[in-house]
């Protein structure tokens, strides 16, 4: 008899099996409902062949000419840009919960920071990066 049962093992080993147990059995229920749920889906699905159901859904006229338009550069530039400066600015909301607790220190840091994020926005400006046309 080869097997591994809690009495052969130390209590320390029986606790890291037991640990890691419940962990294989989470993943293999995550892995069970992804599974199910696609085998589901393809079960359920339309099965349409009509040459209607491949075009795409879009509100008002029809869509006419090629989908492939280059749009202008300047409008991924202002969305990174908000976005950059959207989530730079989330940083500042841990620092004023933690602000007495850091310091001095804390408070430099902050303003580098700060400074940083309005070199970067003067930058932008200059460069007519937030003109919008």
């Amino acid at each position: 008899m080869c097997c591994l049962t809690p009495s052969l093992l130390s209590p320390a080993s029986a606790e890291f099996l037991r640990q890691f147990g419940q962990i294989g059995i989470f993943l293999a229920f995550g892995l069970f409902f992804a599974l199910f749920s696609l085998f589901l889906a393809r079960l359920v699905r339309v099965r349409g062949h009509d040459p209607l159901f491949r075009t795409t859904y879009e509100c008002g006229p029809e869509a006419v000419g090629s989908p492939w338009v280059q749009l202008n550069v300047r409008f991924y530039i202002f969305g990174m840009l908000f976005v950059l400066f959207d989530v730079e600015t989330l940083f500042i909301y841990p620092w004023a919960l933690a602000y007495k607790s850091l310091g001095v220190i804390g408070f430099v840091e902050m303003l580098a920071f700060i400074a940083v994020l309005f070199l970067g926005l003067i930058y932008a400006w200059r460069k007519g990066a937030l003109q919008w046309e």
